[in-house]
């Protein structure tokens, strides 16, 4: 055991501990954090946070707790790794038994935070943060605007998280294992009134399908009394319901026809792309082809070809996955 006395240990990395190292090192305690397996928190694993005050563009979780870790440090605090096996507070100065060691400090701060509660099933760890698998709906609800989403649960939290997430989803799938709510019943009553909200009853999650895309595209549950399987909340794309080959189609069409008409000859230089610009636009209006048409091909490959690969990437999280403890 070390025989140093620390002033101030703080165990835990989130957004508590930091702000507890940042008043602890500006008051000249220099705070000494224990980061556990999960440096910075549960935040480190969110895409964007919009609801932490002083950033109104939103910002990037991890970003957000490197920025607290560096201004901590900026005062004085010290960090270290280590797992948290005990705490002796029987004598002062209290005792923080590590796995490898023990340190002996004045003040112990707990800022431990919380840790999500899983279900295990396939896909879930995969998906989790940021790819349709959150256990955040206040942090992440946002993000799923017109999208359907599942609550997995049947406790007052569950309900809660579905009435929340009714203001951005299209359709709230509430699953559970029995055939009625655990909630208190005014929640329950809210949550089976709402014209938003489908409860699946006699439930249970199988797997979270979309590994293999890095999104999910669904969730497969099993009925308990049936045995029976179904892959709800299907993923289902926001953009026109046709194949990717189709724009491709329209595309090419366009410009074939353009080039049919104008049958250009250009004697300008190939690699001047000006020129030949000129000369194509000149030769369009010469031959009376409506320069609208050459537009309109232009304004399809922009505005539906070229950012179709971004458009998928966008809209292919069309389901939220929301684990709550029941």
């Amino acid at each position: 055991m070390s025989e140093k006395v620390e002033n101030v240990v703080i165990v835990g990395t989130g957004c508590a501990g930091l702000t507890a190292a940042i008043y602890t090192g500006r008051a000249n305690l220099q705070p000494l954090v224990i980061e556990g397996v999960l440096p910075g928190g549960q935040l480190t694993t969110t895409s964007e946070v919009e609801n932490f005050p002083g950033f109104p563009e939103g910002i990037d979780g991890y970003e957000l707790m490197q920025n607290l870790r560096k201004q901590a440090a900026k005062f004085g605090t010290r960090y270290e790794s280590g797992s948290v096996q005990g705490l002796d507070t029987s004598k002062w100065p209290y005792t923080l038994k590590l796995a490898d060691r023990e340190i002996l400090a004045k003040i112990i701060i707990i800022a431990t935070g919380a840790s999500p509660r899983l279900t295990g099933v396939p896909g879930e760890k995969e998906l989790y943060g940021g790819k349709g698998v959150t256990t955040c709906a206040t942090c992440d609800g946002a993000f799923y605007r017109k999208m359907d989403v599942v609550v997995i649960g049947g406790g007052d939290s569950a309900a809660e998280e579905a009435l929340f997430l009714t203001r951005f989803a299209s359709k709230v799938y509430l699953v559970h294992r029995r055939d009625s709510l655990r909630a208190s019943k005014i929640m329950a009553d809210r949550a089976t009134s709402h014209p938003k909200i489908e409860c699946v009853w006699d439930s249970v999650p199988v797997a979270v399908e979309g590994v293999g895309q890095g999104a999910v595209s669904g969730l497969k549950i099993k009925n308990i009394k049936t045995e029976d399987e179904d892959v709800h909340a299907k993923l289902m794309r926001n953009y026109p319901e046709v194949p990717d080959w189709w724009y491709w189609a329209v595309f090419l069409l366009f410009i074939g026809l353009s080039m049919a008409t104008v049958q250009v000859s250009c004697s300008f230089p190939s690699d001047c792309v000006a020129c030949s610009a000129a000369h194509y636009a000149s030769q369009v209006y010469d031959t009376g082809l409506p320069i609208w048409a050459l537009f309109l091909s232009l304004l399809i490959a922009l505005v539906y070809v070229l950012p179709g690969g971004f458009i998928y990437a966008m809209t292919s999280q069309q389901l939220q996955i929301n684990l709550v403890a029941e």
